[in-house]
């Protein structure tokens, strides 16, 4: 009988109900569990792992390779992290993705936008969120790419979908006009609708140096300040201390 019901659960989906429940009725016999303590104990146990692999899941999904968390950051560095760090460490508790903001953070090479970006996001994913990690030359390739093989609208539904798009390294190169527009297109699809992360070497003034002209560096300054909180890192390059040390 016991075999027969553990293939029926394998077939209904249910291997973790499936494969404890062996143990789960010696259990039972031990503690005097009723039937209904018994399936509440293994409804429980498949609980947990379909909600472990769905973290594990959004993880993957988010192409971010490695599992930051926010103690690892260095907050005595600089006082501009001390300065912030109430701040910083407020954006793990993911508020900001359920009121649909946006953050900025905006910084020389090497103090730290990045890592925090990656923090955050790994936290989201953690939370059982739909993230994505990209730079920004990485999703305006794509972009490109998909517009010459005409699936651009589904590429830009791939950017468009997660709860927290974060798009690293703007402005180390100029995306040009075909480049600009396709940003425009991802910005305007998430403005209050989703939350995204920016990272950038340039302040705001200069995002003309980054996008085609200065309208559409303006029209996507205005959609991501409109509701956003905006970081400034400053100091010296952590990593280049950290190569030295």
């Amino acid at each position: 009988m016991i075999d027969s019901v553990i293939e029926k659960l394998k077939q209904l989906k249910l291997k973790t109900f499936a494969d404890n429940i062996t143990p789960a009725l010696e259990m039972a016999e031990e503690k005097n569990w009723s039937c209904l303590q018994i399936i509440d104990y293994l409804a429980a146990l498949e609980l947990e792992k379909k909600e472990k692999n769905r973290v594990e899941l959004r993880f993957k999904q988010s192409k971010l390779l490695v599992r930051p968390t926010i103690d690892q950051f260095d907050f005595n560095f600089h006082t501009s992290r001390k300065n912030q760090k109430n701040r910083i460490i407020n954006l793990t508790d993911l508020e900001f993705i359920r009121r649909k903001k946006d953050i900025i953070l905006i910084g020389n090479p090497g103090v730290g936008k990045s890592f925090l970006a990656k923090c955050i996001a790994y936290a989201a994913t953690q939370a059982s969120l739909k993230v994505l990690f990209t730079t920004a030359m990485d999703m305006i390739n794509h972009l490109i790419a998909a517009e010459a093989d005409h699936s651009l609208l589904k590429k830009l539904q791939y950017y468009k979908s997660p709860a927290l798009l974060v798009v690293d390294e703007i402005g180390y190169l100029p995306l040009g006009t075909q480049g600009s527009n396709l940003f425009f297109q991802v910005i305007s699809a998430r403005h209050e609708n989703s939350s995204t992360i920016i990272t950038t070497n340039l302040p705001f003034a200069e995002w003309g140096k980054i996008f085609d002209s200065t309208t559409v560096a303006t029209a996507i300054a205005d959609r991501l300040v409109y509701n956003s909180e905006v970081l400034i890192m400053e100091g010296a390059s952590y990593r280049k201390r950290k190569n030295q040390d």
